[in-house]
């Protein structure tokens, strides 16, 4: 035992001092309010502005600064000969400021072109979805609420990424494959459905191919994906059956003219139904001040009663510092469901400032 302790310790301090660790965050400080809304009297629910729905950040008619308040810390070592560690750990207002490894997983690279990964990382559903905690990286408050919605946004697992180009073209791509057990879903069970929800994707296959050629990118994506959910512990039923199986498909084409870009993205997920969400914002950047608008939408296709809720919104980001913007966004949203209203109406103000560091 004092054998193993001793090489254990040895190994340990090789490591140190060959590896090099680097630290690096990000932090919103964000607050808001909703000016008007009607809320959704079936459900009890006053006026409420949710902002974003995995992290369940709703504002509602008094000022508040929790719901999108964040901070988080990426700690890496390079670990020589192309292997890598890597984690990420985030304390949101939303949760009390409980910090939580979020991320956390190892790299190899194999040549130039081609990278393995394993761990825990973000499930690679939507454009933003790997920066989707860095506000400072984007030019709104949020990512759209009605596009990036769906419950499940982190998978353990492994991946192959590939990064190249084809002429004048850089292609990047990412192959995976995992499965999140979340134990007590946030958005289900806290809002939704009120109850202790187990939420479960397995099986999950996916991939995405990203191509960038001077001012134009495009982004395609698909996933599939077999769900399992558990209320009060006890299994949902669909048809009969304990388990459905999802599909899910994504395309972003974003176009930047220097001071004129246009962002756009489509989604569909084919799950009992097909549920469209897509999203399209332009902006114009006055050196460090950007004016922007967006318009997001969300529609289930089948059902008399489909759930159904857009928003608009018009703000403006101000990179008053090298690390750091102030953004104040004003979100009119309409839910035009009844039965699967999420929501209901609302309008919002909500300002605050993004950094990295």
């Amino acid at each position: 035992m004092k054998l193993k302790y001793t090489l254990l310790v040895t190994a340990l301090a090789s490591t140190t001092l060959h590896a090099e660790v680097n630290i690096s965050g990000f932090a919103s400080m964000t607050g808001g309010q909703v000016l008007s809304g009607s809320g959704v009297p079936q459900f009890g629910l006053e006026p409420t502005f949710l902002a974003d729905y995995p992290i369940v950040s709703a504002y509602k008619e008094d000022l508040s600064f929790s719901p999108e308040s964040l901070i988080g810390l990426q700690i890496s070592s390079d670990l020589g000969e192309g292997l890598s560690v890597t984690g990420q750990i985030v304390a949101r207002g939303a949760n009390d400021y409980d910090a939580e490894f979020e991320w956390a997983y190892a790299s190899y690279e194999i040549n130039d072109n081609w990278t393995f990964q394993v761990g825990k990382k973000r499930l690679p559903l939507f454009y933003y979805s790997d920066f989707y905690d860095v506000g400072y990286a984007y030019v709104w408050m949020r990512a759209p609420a009605d596009n990036y919605t769906w419950q499940i946004f982190n998978y353990e697992g492994a991946n192959l990424l590939y990064s190249g180009a084809i002429g004048d073209w850089g292609i990047s791509a990412n192959v995976y494959t995992g499965r999140e057990d979340d134990t007590e879903n946030k958005l289900l069970s806290e809002f939704f459905f009120q109850t202790p929800t187990r939420e479960i994707w397995e099986d999950i296959l996916g991939g995405v191919v990203q191509l960038s050629y001077d001012w134009l990118e495009l982004r395609v994506t698909h996933m599939r994906y077999t769900n399992k959910r558990f209320r009060n512990g006890e299994p949902e039923l669909w048809n009969g059956k304990d388990s459905r199986d999802g599909k899910f498909y994504g395309l972003a084409a974003n176009a930047d003219f220097g001071n004129v870009f246009i962002l756009s993205e489509f989604n569909r997920l084919d799950l009992d139904g097909d549920l469209d969400t897509y999203m399209i914002s332009a902006g114009y950047r006055f050196d460090t001040i950007t004016p922007y608008i967006m318009y997001s939408n969300f529609e289930q296709k089948d059902g008399d009663d489909p759930e159904k809720h857009d928003t608009r919104a018009v703000g403006v980001r101000w990179d008053f510092h090298p690390s750091a913007a102030f953004k104040v966004q004003y979100d009119k949203v309409e839910d035009d469901s009844t039965a699967l209203a999420v929501a209901g109406d609302s309008e919002s103000l909500t300002f605050g400032v993004d950094l990295v560091f």
